[in-house]
């Protein structure tokens, strides 16, 4: 074994290691279980042409030599994106340690305690800002949060809109262009009609049913828009702003002047620009809408012993439950970087802010008085932070840019056709030295010099109506974490209630929790990447650019498709802009009534919403026994519908885990009755190396490069989902307003940024060409035997696997069946799976795709040791299980029923139960040895939602109100 390639630091199980977990499947050799598990019909005839595997020092050498070709040119362009200083404490506590990077969406509450609490902190910040009463804890990215309130409001028509057929949105002209971009994209297969015009002039017919602007506005302009605010509810209509949270700070909330949706970025909130994202978005609302709201919410609720725990509340409203009756797809949203603006907000305070708020502004101030004596008119004289300029009679933007660039300068130069307004936005690095810089440029470009100014902190154009005078995040997070042992130790008392890939493994079925390789991750902090404005020149993006080009290749060539998009910012995203795709090919046919899709009943609930988001009829398709596609009820919806199949949504391997031999059938019916194949990429860490949705037969797939490309989870996203395609829908990939990307037909922009979530693309970049193509295969391989070994393991145990391949194999994933544990002994899926959380692992995913079931996904990251505790654990749960059904056991008082166990109830004077205190905390010797302590005990989810609370107000505020 050559441990120096990064292949056998990714896998977990050592050579040794797999001769004997081998035997326990079954088998004599790799390439025996992969013939009795992929379908010979569907492998890959010879490997991946991939580039030869680099080392981990000669793929961080390559990383810098490609680094070093983006430009660290100044920015100050705008547009929604702005150079921000992240603080050290924040970004090796947090970005960079993998405690917070590793861990999974907090959905099992009482191992997740931590970063509930901080994005709880994000919340209330956001809520806290913007003036309003509830908030989610984060979406994608300004553009489509804007989008998601747009589909919000439409949906909240009232009976008589609804009745009249109200579909018009009004759309400020003065909103960023990438936000319009998204918005033409989303409206059209909603049946929604975009009308832009000027807030102030515009006049309201019924049919109208909401507006959208921003705040402030796009030119950078802070207006009062009280009046147009009281004229769209005297029209029954909603009115969304798309506000600039760092402008919060100082300005009147919109939830004071009648906002009813607030959605943005917090960006400017410590996050680096990284050409375009990740950044965390947020939305707001009013109370009355909390069950309307998308994306996911922190709730404060209580656990079994009556404990203050937080957890994640409505979660009906979700897609995966409510599937295409959602509001939404939103799966994956930006907890990580939720988590980091929320601390940003912590570590500040409301005087932090403010002060960061006043220098950001001053700056604009000083700017302004000194460029207009240089004979530049400002065409708005009151801004927050944006400033525009029209040029004087004899010079041009050619010449301001060139001044500009000869510093190394970057500023906004409009592209609406004038060629007489050049502009600038300034931020929270800015000084006195760049101040007269850009003063000097100026001057320059139109032949005049400049003298120095002294930057002062308390400059304002603002009127004191402007500006907000409430008292702003007293809350005691805000107020006592300022230095930064305070700060570190509050984040390591967080980092420490919760489970992720550094306390153990995490079983999550159809999650893919595999290794996020340190050496993958160092460049995501490196400034050449982080420091870069997503619509700088491209001549400043060479390093980027060669990433994202490579990557795109590397891509098509695993999924054997001809062309690639970065842009989409999640699976789900990736999902929905696959579809949007086929629906343009099939509208430049002049087939654009094909709306009919097929969806099999197994499929995650992401794909039914995705489907219902584009327009589309969805026609669910039956399972057989053993939980394969029904392919003669496939034929037949796809035969009845052929006039309008638009295609079919499938994924593989399927939910159920399995390589379903019908798989090239299935996708020949759909091509035969007219439609398209969009292969579901949730679990192509089943696939890779091995077959690929191309020589399957599919014409479209997303993949999660936070699931099968080793990008991190980061506790709910960042997640990236790009897209990639057969060669007759290259042309129809997502372009963008202000960079040109995608096809030459391309759809409008489904991202706010060109490629979407770049700046974590090193991640994937790092690991594809670490690997190459054998290793790449490899991996699957691995993750196939890791998930056959468990399969065989448990079986041997009792429990039963529901689903199997024809040759009685799984794939990389399995799901057991606990329903014959509930009638034979009381015992749920749920009470297993926090029963595992005594043992220190995170729960399998529970009752999903098959109600009372439990889905594990080993990967091929974790060892053979971990595997064995694993399976040693479920050994000693079903032997626990055994004593209920004995009697040995009470019924309803035992460690199951129980589960799990806190240091609180474990130390406390008084212990009323039938087993000793050694049982529930130390099942096994292992675990004493490396204790994980769940903070709650386990939690009341009816509580929570009954008395919903979204922030970290003290619970007596909340008692007062009641």
């Amino acid at each position: 074994m050559a441990t120096e390639k990064f292949l056998w630091r990714h896998i977990g199980p050592r050579p040794e290691d797999i001769e004997n977990m081998l035997k326990v499947v079954g088998v004599s050799s790799l390439d025996e279980l992969i013939e009795q598990t992929v379908p010979e019909s569907i492998r890959l005839k010879k490997p991946l042409d991939l580039p030869a595997p680099l080392t981990e020092f000669e793929f961080i050498s390559r990383m810098k030599a490609v680094a070093s070709k983006n430009k660290l040119y100044r920015t100050f362009i705008g547009q929604g994106y702005y150079d921000t200083i992240t603080p050290a404490v924040i970004q090796r506590n947090i970005l960079e340690n993998p405690a917070w990077y590793t861990s999974y969406t907090p959905y099992q509450a009482e191992v997740s305690q931590g970063r509930l609490e901080a994005l709880l902190n994000f919340q209330t910040m956001v809520v806290e800002l913007t003036g309003m009463e509830i908030s989610n804890c984060s979406l994608l990215d300004e553009a489509t949060a804007a989008a998601e309130s747009m589909t919000m409001m439409y949906g909240l028509r009232g009976k008589e809109m609804k009745k009249a057929g109200a579909n018009k949105l009004f759309v400020d002209n003065q909103i960023f262009p990438q936000t319009k971009d998204v918005l033409i994209t989303r409206s059209a297969p909603q049946g929604i009609e975009l009308v832009y015009g000027d807030y102030d002039t515009f006049e309201f017919t019924p049919d109208v049913f909401g507006a959208i602007i921003q705040y402030p506005a796009a030119n950078g302009e802070v207006r009062d828009y009280k009046a147009f605010a009281d004229r769209v509810h005297a029209n029954g209509a909603l009115l969304s702003v798309v506000a600039d949270m760092m402008s919060l700070v100082l300005l009147t909330p919109p939830g004071e002047w009648g906002a009813d949706v607030v959605v943005g970025t917090t960006q400017r909130f410590g996050i680096p620009m990284s050409y375009g994202g990740p950044h965390a978005a947020y939305m707001a609302t009013r109370e009355e809408y909390k069950r309307n709201i998308v994306g996911r919410i922190i709730g404060v609720t209580i656990d079994a012993q009556g404990n203050h725990a937080l957890r994640l509340a409505l979660q009906t409203r979700e897609q995966h439950i409510k599937r295409e009756k959602a509001s939404s797809n939103i799966c994956t949203a930006k907890a990580l970087n939720a988590t980091m603006a929320g601390f940003y907000a912590a570590y500040h305070g409301r005087e932090g802010l403010e002060r960061i708020a006043r220098h950001i502004h001053s700056a604009a101030v000083i700017l302004a008085e000194e460029i207009q004596k240089l004979g530049y008119k400002l065409k708005v004289n009151k801004f927050f932070d944006t400033l525009r300029f029209e040029l004087p009679e004899g010079v041009s933007q050619a010449a301001v840019r060139d001044a500009a660039l000869e510093q190394e300068i970057n500023l906004f130069y409009c592209n609406c056709g004038c060629g007489k307004v050049v502009g600038l936005s300034t931020d929270e690095k800015i000084n006195e030295k760049e101040i007269n810089t850009l003063i000097g440029i100026f001057a320059k470009a139109a032949g005049k010099t400049a003298a120095h100014v002294q930057f002062l902190d308390d400059r304002t154009v603002l009127d004191p109506v402007m500006l907000r005078d409430d008292e702003i995040l007293q809350q005691s997070v805000f107020n006592i974490y300022h230095s930064e042992t305070g700060m570190m130790r509050y984040m390591k008392n967080l980092e420490r209630r919760d489970i992720s890939l550094a306390t153990s493994m995490i079983s999550l079925g159809s999650c893919t929790m595999k290794l996020n390789a340190a050496v993958e991750m160092l460049p995501i902090t490196w400034p050449e990447l982080g420091a870069i404005h997503p619509f700088a020149p491209m001549s400043q993006a060479e390093g980027y650019q060669q990433m994202i080009r490579e990557t795109e290749e590397m891509l098509c060539k695993v999924t054997g498709f001809a062309g690639c998009s970065l842009m989409p910012n999640s699976g789900a995203a990736g999902e929905y802009s696959a579809l949007m795709v086929i629906r343009q090919y099939h509208i430049s046919r002049g087939e654009g009534h094909r709306n009919v899709i097929l969806i099999p009943a197994s499929a995650h609930g992401t794909n039914p919403a995705s489907s219902s988001m584009a327009g589309f009829k969805i026609l669910v398709t039956a399972t057989d026994p053993e939980g394969n596609i029904d392919v003669e009820d496939f034929r037949k919806k796809a035969i009845e519908n052929r006039d309008n199949l638009i295609g079919a949504m499938i994924t593989y391997p399927s939910t159920h885990g399995i390589f379903e031999e019908s798989i090239k059938e299935l996708c020949k019916i759909v091509h035969e009755n007219g439609g398209q194949v969009f292969m579901d990429g949730a679990n192509m860490n089943g696939q890779c190396g091995l077959t690929s949705p191309g020589e399957i037969g599919a014409d479209a797939c997303h993949l999660n490069l936070h699931k099968t490309f080793a990008m991190p989870h980061g506790g709910g996203g960042p997640g990236v989902g790009p897209i990639c395609v057969a060669s007759h829908l290259v042309k129809f990939l997502p372009s963008h307003t202000m960079v040109k990307t995608g096809g030459e037909e391309g759809i409008h922009a489904v991202a706010a940024a060109p490629y979407g979530s770049v700046g974590m693309l090193p991640v994937t970049y790092g690991y594809l060409l670490m690997l190459g193509g054998e290793g790449l295969a490899m991996v699957t391989k691995m993750a196939i035997l890791n998930a056959n070994y468990l399969a065989s393991s448990f079986e041997k145990l009792g429990f039963k696997i529901l689903f199997k391949g024809s040759k009685g194999r799984v794939g990389h994933e399995m799901i057991w069946d606990c329903n014959m544990f509930n009638k034979e002994y009381g015992i749920s899926e749920l009470d297993i799976a926090k029963r595992l959380m005594d043992f220190g692992f995170h729960a399998p995913t529970l009752s999903f795709p098959v109600h009372g079931t439990l889905m594990v996904e080993p990967t091929e990251s974790e060892p053979k040791e971990e595997l064995d505790r694993f399976i040693e654990a479920l050994k000693t749960i079903r032997e626990e299980m055994i004593e209920v059904g004995e009697g040995k056991a009470d019924k309803t008082d035992n460690v199951l029923k129980n589960a799990p166990h806190t240091h609180k109830v474990l130390t406390a004077d008084e212990w009323s139960h039938a087993y000793p205190r050694s049982k529930a905390a130390y099942p096994l010797a292992w675990v004493a040895e490396n204790k994980f302590w769940p903070q709650v005990g386990r939690v009341d989810d009816g509580y929570g939602d009954r008395n919903l609370m979204c922030t970290c107000d003290p619970l007596e505020s909340y008692a007062d109100e009641k």
